[in-house]
């Protein structure tokens, strides 16, 4: 969902039924998210998008693991699906390699993180 009131229809969504949803995310600063931080829950998976692919910067993978960290912070690793936003069509093969080599790279890290973490326990 681009640019949608998702906090807003959040309990529509809900009742859809759907296997995964993937929504706009890095322009609104995860202010997307704050209605899992006000307790709603949502079982299906969830791809907030990591990057903005609207702009020609290429995020770096501390960038993404960071704005993914962030998002842990409000949703549960299982429901949690990494992608970026939505548009990849509008930007060049020479931009979108290299933010998409970063994305998996930064999903690589973090997965190998929360693996040390669950056997620390």
């Amino acid at each position: 969902m681009c640019y949608s009131n998702f906090n807003d229809i959040i309990h529509l969504i809900i009742n859809m039924d759907a296997d995964v949803i993937t929504i706009e995310n890095s322009r609104s600063d995860e202010k997307l998210l704050s209605v899992f931080r006000e307790g709603v829950k949502y079982g299906a998976g969830i791809g907030p998008g990591v990057y903005d692919i609207h702009s020609p910067r290429i995020p770096s993978t501390e960038e993404i693991a960071d704005r993914i960290n962030k998002m842990l912070a409000v949703l549960e690793t299982h429901i949690l699906w990494v992608n970026p936003d939505c548009g990849l069509k509008t930007r060049k093969y020479t931009e979108v390699k290299p933010a998409l080599s970063n994305m998996v790279a930064a999903a690589k890290l973090l997965r190998t993180q929360l693996a040390r973490a669950k056997w620390v326990v």
